[in-house]
């Protein structure tokens, strides 16, 4: 009776304790279609924190694929569960910048999650966001 009762103790602090209580992890597949050509790569950049979102540097994670037909496909593993949002642009040059012209409207293909599109600026973090409790697959298509 008394190991009945230790392993019950034991059950119940293990399940209270910060170590019995698993992290919520999860994977999103990003899926870039309508890629023109096959030079360069692709650039996925994820975004969590949204005063940074759509900016260099602001990344929490990124990848960079090369462009070999009209669609690539990237996961990020092991994400905690929060909102995320997705950039992407088609480096054609390889010079790991998304070239703009004078007007700062990008001259290489880019994309965001829900695949919004800009009107006179880049869309917000919150209409680009993507809420991750459980693993996802999302599709972004290619603005050029």
């Amino acid at each position: 009776m008394r190991f009945l009762g230790f392993l019950l103790l034991a059950f119940l602090f293990l399940s209270l304790s910060p170590i019995g209580k698993k992290r919520k992890e999860f994977n999103l597949t990003v899926k870039v279609t309508g890629i023109v050509g096959t030079k360069g790569t692709i650039e996925v950049g994820l975004f969590d924190d949204p005063s940074k979102y759509a900016s260099v540097g602001g990344t929490c994670r990124k990848i960079r694929k090369k462009t070999t037909g009209s669609e690539v496909s990237c996961t990020f593993y092991n994400l905690p569960e929060k909102k995320y949002g997705v950039c992407i642009y088609h480096d054609e040059n390889n010079n790991d910048k998304c070239d703009k012209n004078f007007f700062g409207i990008p001259t290489e293909g880019y994309g965001f999650s829900n695949n919004k599109k800009p009107v006179l600026s880049i869309p917000s973090f919150e209409e680009c966001s993507v809420n991750l409790t459980s693993d996802k697959s999302i599709s972004i298509k290619v603005l050029y």
